[in-house]
């Protein structure tokens, strides 16, 4: 029960310092993705490419939906 708990703190955490909203830490989580990683990807000021947590994060789950609709229509259009 501790890890768990100890987990919450985490996304808490993650959700605070990359300025996430409930949404997506939703997507992270269904994602699988670590709270940890979420902190170790927040751009620093050298790192002007790279986009914040949260957009980057709705941009990969955009692309794994969008990816799984493809294999999706692929799998019934073999069935056909």
């Amino acid at each position: 029960m501790a890890n768990n708990n100890q987990k919450d703190v985490e996304w808490a955490e993650a959700k605070k310092k990359c300025r996430l909203n409930e949404e997506t830490v939703e997507m992270a989580k269904e994602m699988g993705l670590n709270p940890r990683s979420l902190i170790k990807n927040i751009p620093n000021k050298s790192e002007q490419w790279k986009a914040p947590v949260s957009i980057w994060i709705q941009e990969m789950y955009q692309k794994r939906q969008e990816k799984a609709l493809k294999k999706k229509a692929r799998k019934e259009k073999s069935t056909d």
